[in-house]
């Protein structure tokens, strides 16, 4: 059996390093509890994999947080949250399990032309579409395949050619023609300033604030929140097991 080490901690789940954009929130919000962060690098990304794919591995991933008993969960991926959030939830009924979703909802209460950078996983599945209809109505979502640039992150190109030149492929088009911008996948908050510089200085917007929000409010719905006032800990894990992958987390991290 699993060893139950992880009690007291809150499991924070991503296909890789994009996740950490959440966790900085997270940790922001809630100095004060323990988090284990668990990237599954070694198959990232999660954006063009069949939706089974996704879900299998999210459950995984998910099952071994619980076994080792964390007290609540934070899925830090769009594309496994719209995949896998709601079978979860019924399987661990008993625990907080919180997901990340695009920031349409204030994007669209302020702004007129809207892109939506996204994996094609999360702009095709349920979830987003349903974003779209309740808070779409008074604007015009444009949605912006970007698969691709979450590999490129997890390589470790986080402010290079490599970005710049795929982000200007993706985005010429859309300069001067959009008001706003979503990103709909957590590794994208890691180039934010690299996206602004091709679209201008146009408001951004992510899952990570609502995501802590959220978190914040089930723990304490659940009588989880801890009342120590010491900082907690952290701790970093990957499937991909190396130390040249703990040490991008770290970096990515502390940027």
């Amino acid at each position: 059996m699993m060893k139950r080490d992880l009690e007291n901690y809150i499991g924070v789940f991503d296909s890789g390093v994009g996740g950490i954009s959440v966790l900085k929130e997270l940790t922001r919000r809630l100095p004060e509890e323990n988090f284990y962060f668990i990237g599954d690098s070694a198959h990232a990304p999660y954006g063009q994999k069949s939706i089974k794919e996704v879900q299998d591995r999210t459950i995984e991933m998910i099952n071994k947080l619980v076994l080792r008993g964390v007290k609540a969960v934070v899925i830090a991926c769009n594309t496994a949250t719209s995949a896998a959030i709601d079978l979860l939830r019924n399987v661990y009924p008993e625990i907080p399990i919180i997901g990340v979703e695009p920031a349409l909802k204030p994007a669209v209460e302020s702004h007129h032309h809207v892109l939506v950078m996204a994996t094609d996983n999360t702009l095709k599945l349920d979830k987003f579409h349903e974003l779209a209809r309740t808070y779409g109505s008074n604007a015009t979502i444009i949605p912006c395949v970007c698969n691709g640039l979450a590999d490129i992150l997890e390589a470790g190109h986080l402010d290079d050619d490599v970005v710049d030149n795929y982000l200007k492929e993706k985005l010429a088009v859309h300069v001067g023609h959009v008001d706003s911008v979503v990103l709909g996948c957590t590794h994208y908050p890691h180039v934010k300033k690299n996206i602004l510089n091709i679209l201008g200085d146009i408001p951004c917007y992510d899952g990570g604030e609502g995501t802590s929000r959220q978190l914040e409010r089930k723990l304490k719905e659940f009588n989880l929140l801890n009342t120590d006032e010491k900082k907690g800990d952290l701790i970093f894990a990957s499937t991909r097991d190396t130390e040249e992958e703990l040490s991008l987390y770290e970096r990515i991290y502390k940027a």
